[in-house]
This record gives structure tokens, C-alpha cells and sequence, in this order.
């Protein structure tokens, strides 16, 4: 590996060290001559000043990616397999996931230190998610150093083409492993990487399904654009009276009805575009006293977040119309780019708009194994918002 007395030198355009492990290209005066994507770089200031070692991309909007600020550092396999290890630990012995779960976030990109990587665990499967050219070089070491702490685990990696496009790499995926079952607080759910849903399962919204289940006690339950069923699983599993989740794609249905199913519990779940079924639920005069509402992401670009909010807003507005006073909402957003001020300004609006109160009990993200590093609010791309509807 190269030694940092070796590296190619990349130079800021500022004398100020960037506040964040993104650095853009127009604030870098590009190297002289080719530097294949991906390469470890010394960076340095405008006056010559020592900033830190990361990975270089002349082709991607994100130029530079910090990976150490500290100048004693190599950027190589070794350093790549300490902080997985230390990524590992955190979770294992300072959050104690084994306990709750085997389903579980290894590696948080930036919120680990690992800018462009991330990986999850379903049972005995890590899926390797890869959104940087850099990691991509350092694949073999990232896969043995997993291994390591996950002996005899089944290893699947992959990138999404426009990732593929924008970082100039090429990132062939082996064959998805079979499916598998995994656990959450006593509860099964189906998880099958690499088969076109993601995974079916979503670790990230663990404990925001505990809690949305604990407050469900009781009440019918309707769980909106509810994927796997995991929040309808939950609430059933809880106490909840009765529950219905509503969902565009079959195929995840078939994956929520054999969740509920192998938790011996009764969900309804249908198949249809949540704005017409709840127009057909107001018009019969249906009711749901605890509802929740987990759309996709709804955008990947800065200049269509108005537009996000805008969907927002219409489906929030019409999921109100179902929920009688002292009724429940858990209203979220996996959308990076909406900041949690936003999306709580668009919640002000849907209230105003239908002339009710929604008394905000509580406002969440994602489980402690998706940290994020104060620098980098990115990392917190969750939001869960529990409301009480007066």
C-alpha cells in the first residue's frame, strides 16, 4: 500500500479546513495529470497546510471524500479493517443489538467514518452497499475484515447504476443469496437482499415500530404505504384491535402477508395507491384510531424537495380525514434532503389547512445503529414524527 509520503497531493482553493467530509469539486484545484477514481490523496490547504487523506474523484460532484484528518494516518487496508471493527463494537457492546435484533446497520457511512460505505446484517447475510469508488478499491479488505467479526456469514455487495455512473465504477454483484428469516423483539420478518425490493425488511425503523406498537394498544391500526407490514406486525403483536396495510406493490404485499403469518397474527393487507384508498375509506366513513405513514423517498434531487414536500403534504393532509379526535399519526420521512425543520413546517400547514390540532408528542430518526456525525446532518436522514390528532 502507499505510504503518505507517497500519496498525490490534491490542493483546496481555501486556506480553511472544510467542516465536512465532502469536499465539491470547485472548491479543489484539480491534480496535475490523471488520478483514476478513487485514489488516496494528500489534501492540503491554499497555503500548503496539512487538511488530511481521503479519496479523490475528478468525475463526481463529490470531489474529495475525508477520510482522516489525522497526518500519522494510512488510508489502507489496515485502517479500513480497525474502523469496521470499531463500527462492529459500538454496536455489539455499547448498543447491545444482538439482544434486540439480528437484523442490524454494521457500518453508517460517514457516521462510522466511512465515507461511501454501508453495510447491513440480516442473520447470517451482510449486504455491502457501496456509493464511492474509493470503497470499491478497498472491497477485498472491507469483505475480510467482515468476516472476520461475522465468521461463515454470506457476503453480498452491489451499487446502484446512477452511483455506478456518477463515481465511474463498475460493480458486479455475485448471485443474491437465499432468503432469510430474521428477528426483531421476539417478532420474525422475511428479508431476501438482491431480489428487488431491497430487502423487504428495513432495520432502520426498529424502535420507531416498538414505540408506534406500544401506543397502538387497543386501537385499529392502518399502516400506510406499509412495505414488509412491519408496523402493522408490530401493533397486532402489541395489542392493537385490528390492523390494514396498504401498499402500491404486490410483491411486497406477498412478503407482508407471510410476515404476519409467521407471527400467526391477522393483517388485511391491500393493494392500492394510498391517495385512492383513502379517498374510498372517507367516502364509506372508515376511521382508524392509530395510523402510520412510511412512504419511499421521494426524491434524490436538491431541486425537487419543494415537490417532495408538496406530497407530503397532500398525503398527510388526507390520512387526517381518517383519523377521529385523539386519534394517532406516526408521520415519517426518508427523504435526506427534507430537513426535520421542513418537514414539521409542512405538518404546520396540513393542521391549518384542515382546521385541526396536531399536538407533536415526540420527533425520532433512525435506531442508534444509524449514527451520524454532528458535522455531517446528512447522516440523519430519518424522520418519525409521533402526533396526537385533536
Amino acid at each position: 500500500m502507499t505510504t503518505p509520503a507517497e500519496l498525490p497531493i490534491v490542493r483546496l482553493k481555501s486556506d480553511r479546513a472544510p467542516g465536512h467530509p465532502w469536499v465539491w469539486s470547485a472548491q479543489v484545484h484539480k491534480p496535475e495529470g490523471r488520478l483514476p477514481p478513487g485514489s488516496v490523496v494528500e489534501v492540503i490547504d491554499s497555503k500548503d497546510r496539512f487538511v488530511g487523506r481521503g479519496f479523490w474523484n475528478g468525475h463526481a460532484r463529490i470531489a474529495l471524500r475525508l477520510l482522516s484528518r489525522d497526518p500519522t494516518e494510512a488510508i489502507d487496508a489496515a485502517w479500513i479493517a480497525a474502523r469496521i471493527g470499531e463500527a462492529v463494537t459500538l454496536r455489539r457492546e455499547l448498543l447491545q443489538l444482538d439482544q434486540a435484533s439480528d437484523a442490524w446497520r454494521v457500518v453508517h457511512s460517514e457516521g462510522d467514518g466511512l465515507s461511501g460505505l454501508v453495510v447491513d446484517r440480516y442473520a447470517d447475510i451482510l449486504v455491502v452497499e457501496y456509493f464511492a469508488a474509493g470503497m470499491w478499491k478497498f472491497r477485498e479488505a472491507i469483505h475480510a475484515a467482515l468476516l472476520e467479526h461475522f465468521p461463515g456469514a454470506r457476503l453480498y455487495w452491489f451499487a446502484e447504476s446512477h452511483v455506478q455512473k456518477q463515481e465511474s465504477f463498475d460493480c458486479r454483484s455475485p448471485e443474491p443469496p437465499a432468503p432469510v428469516q430474521v428477528h426483531e423483539h421476539g417478532l420474525a420478518f422475511h428479508a431476501a437482499p438482491g431480489y428487488g425490493h431491497k430487502t423487504g425488511f428495513f432495520a432502520d425503523q426498529r424502535e420507531n415500530r416498538r414505540r408506534f406498537a406500544a401506543l397502538a394498544k387497543g386501537r385499529r391500526v392502518l399502516d400506510l404505504c406499509c412495505n414488509a407490514g412491519g408496523f402493522a406486525v408490530h401493533a397486532m403483536a402489541a395489542g392493537a384491535r385490528e390492523a390494514t396495510g396498504v401498499d402500491m406493490d404486490p410483491g411486497i404485499l406477498e412478503i407482508a402477508r407471510a410476515n404476519a403469518a409467521a407471527n400467526q397474527l391477522a393483517v388485511d393487507f391491500q393493494q392500492a395507491d394510498i391517495f385512492d384508498w383513502l379517498r374510498a375509506a372517507v367516502a364509506r366513513g372508515e376511521r382508524y384510531d392509530a395510523v402510520v405513514l412510511d412512504p419511499a423517498k421521494l426524491t434524490r434531487d436538491r431541486n425537487r424537495v419543494t415537490d417532495a414536500l408538496k406530497k407530503y403534504f397532500a398525503m398527510n393532509r388526507l390520512a387526517l380525514d381518517v383519523i377521529p379526535p385523539g386519534g394517532l399519526l406516526l408521520t415519517c420521512s426518508c427523504t435526506g434532503l427534507v430537513e426535520e425543520a421542513a418537514f414539521l413546517e409542512m405538518l404546520r400547514r396540513v393542521a391549518l389547512n384542515a382546521g385541526r390540532a396536531i399536538q407533536v408528542l415526540d420527533v425520532r430518526g433512525a435506531g442508534a445503529d444509524h449514527p451520524f456525525q454532528a458535522e455531517v446532518p446528512e447522516g440523519r436522514y430519518l424522520k418519525a414524527v409521533f402526533c396526537r390528532v385533536e
